[in-house]
């Protein structure tokens, strides 16, 4: 098991950058695959961003590649979403979450599903405003 708490949302103008913070109780954080998803009004979940266990590889959805950044340190069970450039296609609530990996194989591609992750957060507001 693992509990995790996003943090770091707020309102931001639009070209502005803001950076959330995931934070992973438990002894075993570096086993996990992290993720970050996102969903605004009316629409549904949708994938954003996800890591590796080791950090090694990442995995961005179309429409924030180039813009954000994910990173992790699993000596501080934190993982991170730096997002620049925001704007207000971006607002939205963001959901942390992890996908136990016992075992990841080289060239393992961070899973983009839903379905692949068991623990989630709940959530953090992003306002982007114009």
């Amino acid at each position: 098991q693992v509990q995790l708490g996003e943090s770091g949302g707020g309102l931001v103008q639009a070209g502005g950058s803001l950076r959330l913070s995931c934070a992973a109780s438990g002894r075993t954080f570096s086993r996990y695959g992290m993720g970050w998803f996102r969903q605004a009004p009316e629409k549904e979940r949708e994938f954003v961003a996800a890591i590796s266990r080791s950090g090694d590889s990442t995995n961005f959805a179309d429409s924030v590649k180039g813009r954000f950044t994910i990173s992790r340190d699993n000596a501080k069970n934190t993982v991170y979403l730096q997002m620049n450039i925001l704007n207000p296609e971006d607002t939205a609530v963001y959901y942390c979450a992890a996908q136990l990996l016992i075992y990841e194989a080289s060239g393992y591609v961070p899973r983009e599903d839903e379905g692949s992750y068991r623990y989630w957060g709940p959530g953090t507001q992003v306002t982007v405003s114009s």
